[in-house]
């Protein structure tokens, strides 16, 4: 009996169970043409029940795994929330118990230069630019506390950002030469290290 047949009867995926016969056990055989037949004296209800089991526990495993995963990313998420950042060197209440070192994180963005014609107007570059200086520092910031969370670490001290300006260009095979857009990027550095709150002295309030 054809493949395609007993999926059309026990309304299973054609796709997903052709597939599954391929890599199962069950008795098949496939033809030139790719189609699958299974011999007759095969219980197709069986067959197809084996299947719908399987699938399901598949399915079943793969929720879990994105649950799992999701739980993951949300930890990581909340642990970001957590970092706190100063361009000073202390905190207030807390005392540093670890340093691991100098951390940075980098972002940036591409600006066409444009160019003025009789036509058209040449890219406002300083509006685009500005427009896009919060993205660009918030992404460097959270590559900076990424790196951190990655050292186990909780908090950064000595945060300042450093912008480089690039005026990238190419030549052709005729000798031409190409401007390329701007490159703008912004890179936060600073310290990473872990803080604790300090104990209280027992000293009434």
């Amino acid at each position: 009996m054809k493949a395609k047949d007993v999926a059309k009867q026990y309304g299973l995926n054609n796709d997903y169970f052709i597939a599954w016969l391929k890599s199962s056990d069950v008795p098949h055989k496939v033809g030139a043409m790719g189609g699958v037949d299974i011999p007759d004296d095969q219980d197709m209800g069986a067959i197809a029940k084996r299947f719908q089991d399987e699938m399901a526990v598949r399915q079943e495993t793969a929720q879990q795994q994105a649950a799992e995963q999701q739980r993951i990313e949300q930890e990581r998420l909340q642990a970001l929330s957590n970092i706190i950042i100063t361009s000073g060197f202390t905190f207030d209440g807390y005392t540093i118990t670890k340093y691991s070192g100098y951390i940075s994180g980098d972002h940036a963005i591409e600006i066409e230069r444009g160019t003025q014609f009789w036509f058209g107007g040449a890219t406002n570059v300083t509006g685009a630019l500005m427009s896009s200086l919060v993205d660009l520092r918030r992404q460097a910031l959270l590559e900076l506390k990424e790196t951190a969370l990655a050292l186990g670490c909780n908090a950064i001290i000595g945060v300042d950002f450093d912008y480089i300006t690039l005026q990238p260009e190419t030549t052709n095979s005729k000798g031409e030469i190409k401007h390329l857009p701007y490159v703008f990027g912004v890179t936060a550095n600073g310290n990473a290290v872990v803080i604790e709150p300090n104990r209280r002295t027992g000293l009434s309030d």
